[in-house]
């Protein structure tokens, strides 16, 4: 009692026909359907984002220096500048 009959769900459409013509109803399922296939493709494009962000970090291990060999690294370079200055 308290749903809709596929006899009330015919009228419905009947009306909706009648309202506004089959043209209008074709042109407005084919925006629809082309609207769901964008959302569908920026969907699928923020996915491979996703994967390729997560590929990307496992990609970045670097080897670990300790700071001895920073501050060898650094006190050639400053060595190498004053040569620079000098000459």
């Amino acid at each position: 009692m308290g749903g809709i009959s596929i006899w009330q769900l015919v009228i419905i459409a009947v009306i909706v026909v009648l309202l506004f013509g089959t043209k209008k109803l074709s042109s407005l399922g084919s925006d629809l359907g082309a609207s769901i296939k964008g959302f569908k493709k920026a969907m699928s494009d923020d996915d491979d984002k996703a994967k390729n962000a997560q590929q990307d970090q496992q990609d970045a291990d670097f080897t670990a220096k300790s700071i001895s060999d920073k501050a060898e690294e650094t006190s050639k370079d400053t060595e190498k500048s004053q040569h620079k200055d000098q000459v």
